[in-house]
Order: C-alpha cells, then sequence, then structure tokens
C-alpha cells in the first residue's frame, strides 16, 4: 500500500513538473506559483514514506512557504495595518524558550568533562565562520547590507539544528549539547565584538543596542526555559512535545516573512547570495571537522565540531537584522543559510551515519 501511494505521489510530482513548465512558457506566472507549491508539499508529503529522506520533508516544505513569498508577497508582509515583521522577535523568543527546555545544567558541567574539545570548538565557531563571511562578503561584491547580512550569520552562534545532526550522524552528542549551550552564552558578546570587528564599514554597528538585542532574543527566554525544565521537568511532557512544531512553525514563518520583505532584492541578487551561503557552510564543515582533527580529536568529536562551525543560528541573525531595522536586507542571507544548512547538514549526517567511526570518543 505504501509503494503504492509512493508511485502515486511520484507520477503527481512529475505531472506537476510538466504544468509548471506549461505554465512558465505561457506567462501564467500567477498560476505558476500555485503549481509550483503545491508540487513542493506533495514532494514534503511523498519524502515522508521513506525513512532515508523523510528528513528532508521539513525544508522541501520551507521551499515551499519561500515560494508562497516570492509570488505572492503582500500577503506576508502586513495584514490589514500590523506588519507582520513584527512576528519575528516573538517567535524566536518561543523558540530559543523551547530550546531552554531541552537543554539541562549538565550540558553545562560538560565543559568540565571535555574541556579541550569545548575550547577547539568556541574558538573555530568564532574564528572560521566569521572571517570565511567577512572574505566571501567582499570577493562577491554583494550590496553593503545583504554583504553585512552574511558576515551577521557567519557571526551567530551555532542552534539546536547541529545537536540534531550530531544525534543523526552519531557523533558526539554530549559535546553538541555543550557546544551549543556554551555558544549561546557567549554569543552576547561575541556576536557583537566581531561584528563591529568585520562589519562596521558596511553597516554601522552598536555593540551595546546589539548585545541587549541578543540579551533579550536569546538568553532570556533559554535560561527561563532552562530553569522551567530544571524544577518542573516531570510536568512539561505535553510542553515538549507541542514545542518543536511550534519551533518548526515559527522558523518557516520567520523565513517567509524575510522573504517577503526583501523579495526585490533577492530577485535581482539571489544566485550570488546563495553561492555565497552554500560556500560559507561548506567551509564550516570542511574547516570545522579538519580543524578538529588538526587538533588532536577524535573522528566523533570531530564531525561534532563541524556540525557546530557549519550550522549556525540563522533565526538569531535574522532577528538581529530586525532590531537594526534592516530585515529586507542584513536578514536575507539567514533566509538562505536556514534551509540550506538543513539540507547539506542532513545530507552529510546521513553519510556519516553510515561510516561511524571506530575509535572511542575522546575529547
Amino acid at each position: 500500500m505504501m509503494k503504492k501511494s509512493s508511485k502515486l505521489g511520484w507520477s503527481l510530482i512529475l505531472g506537476l513538473i510538466l504544468v509548471s513548465i506549461g505554465l512558465y512558457f505561457n506567462d501564467k506566472i500567477q498560476w505558476l506559483g500555485i503549481a509550483l507549491m503545491l508540487l513542493f508539499i506533495l514532494l514534503a508529503l511523498v519524502l515522508q514514506t521513506s525513512k532515508r529522506l523523510r528528513g528532508f520533508s521539513f525544508t522541501v516544505l520551507i521551499f515551499a512557504a519561500v515560494l508562497a513569498a516570492l509570488f505572492y508577497p503582500n500577503l506576508f508582509i502586513q495584514i490589514g495595518s500590523f506588519e507582520l515583521k513584527k512576528l519575528i522577535v516573538p517567535l524566536l523568543m518561543i523558540i530559543m524558550f523551547g530550546m531552554g527546555t531541552s537543554m539541562s545544567f549538565s550540558d553545562f558541567v560538560g565543559v568540565i568533562k571535555m574541556p579541550k574539545g569545548v575550547l577547539i570548538g568556541l574558538i573555530l565557531q568564532f574564528t572560521v565562520m566569521p572571517f570565511i563571511g567577512f572574505g566571501l562578503a567582499y570577493l562577491s561584491g554583494l550590496p553593503p547590507e545583504i554583504a553585512a547580512g552574511v558576515i551577521l550569520v557567519g557571526c551567530s552562534p551555532s542552534g539546536l539544528a547541529s545537536n540534531v545532526m550530531a544525534y543523526i550522524s552519531g557523533a558526539n552528542l554530549a559535546l553538541s549539547l555543550t557546544l551549543t549551550a556554551v555558544a549561546t552564552l557567549v554569543a552576547p558578546l561575541a556576536t557583537p565584538f566581531f561584528m563591529k570587528l568585520l562589519a562596521n564599514e558596511l553597516v554601522p554597528i552598536d555593540f551595546i543596542s546589539m548585545f541587549w538585542s541578543i540579551m533579550k532574543i536569546v538568553i532570556l527566554p533559554i535560561v527561563l526555559g532552562l530553569l522551567l525544565n530544571h524544577f518542573a521537568k516531570a510536568k512539561l511532557t505535553l510542553l515538549n512535545k507541542a514545542l518543536p512544531l511550534v519551533s518548526m512553525a515559527g522558523i518557516a514563518a520567520i523565513i517567509v516573512i524575510i522573504t517577503a520583505a526583501g523579495r526585490d532584492s533577492l530577485l535581482s541578487i539571489g544566485f550570488i547570495l546563495i553561492l555565497v551561503v552554500i560556500a560559507h557552510n561548506l567551509s564550516g564543515f570542511l574547516l570545522g571537522y579538519f580543524g578538529g582533527r588538526l587538533s588532536g580529536l577524535d573522528i566523533a568529536s570531530s564531525r561534532t565540531i563541524a556540525f557546530e562551525v557549519g550550522m549556525q543560528n540563522a533565526g538569531l541573525a535574522s532577528g538581529i537584522a530586525l532590531e537594526m531595522g534592516k530585515l529586507a536586507t542584513m536578514g536575507l542571507a539567514s533566509a538562505v543559510f536556514g534551509p540550506w544548512m538543513n539540507i547539506s547538514g542532513s545530507s552529510l549526517a546521513s553519510i556519516w551515519k553510515e561510516r561511524k567511526p571506530k575509535n572511542p570518543i575522546s575529547t
């Protein structure tokens, strides 16, 4: 039954591809948007029937949402007199709160147990990505504010997505959880510092303002979630089931709002920005992994470092861009980086899952 439904799904996808091609060549752009959205939604449903590919279904749904924002941007800019971009910070705070409820104080104790791995991870996290982002931003010739957004993504800490990939791939999950926790706590100082150092010529950077933005968007919600998890863990069963779904919906909404706000800029420089984002992300994976190996870490821990370095908290970057009043420009890199890193991260995790390291974990 499952195979029959899968075959039917792929047949419908092929049909929608042909319909989309026909609509494109006949300049039926409004209908083309609907056809493409249906195509990606159907693809996501079909991927859910495959154990190996179902991890990509959420990212495919994101693409459907992005297409909606590109074809019908006015639907996602404001409703009546209410500007939808005002939802971004509250949504980010909910996502960070959910991240906090998934953490425990033992994640921070890991610093004592794995000092070498944590130190190497932090150094690579806040050097590789900021400076690679800086180089790509200037070499690409992107407009200043969009280029600053590339650097901003690089200056952001890692997020929960890296933990998921570490788990799937069989890497050092304990190190991943600890690094995400510590990098997030360091971010209020590290992110404004590197932005001031590397992006101040592109856009004016207010260190104190950015510091407080990160404290409000990230640290406060995470601390509240962490405390709730510590003191009322037994009562959080329903909440812990709901928050991941809420977080996924929140991420999708944020990406759609940013895409709609920066649609014109994205259509004009989208291809270049996509190439920059891909290069940025893959450089993080590559330098993170080999940086870990050259520093003496085992294979499993080096894989963890690769995910922690290559996968950034794109949501935080978009929140900072909004706080700076530059969502439609600085926020574009994070809107592209988020979906792409899930594709590349899932692919890398699947490859490494089939090639589990033989040497013991020691950091």
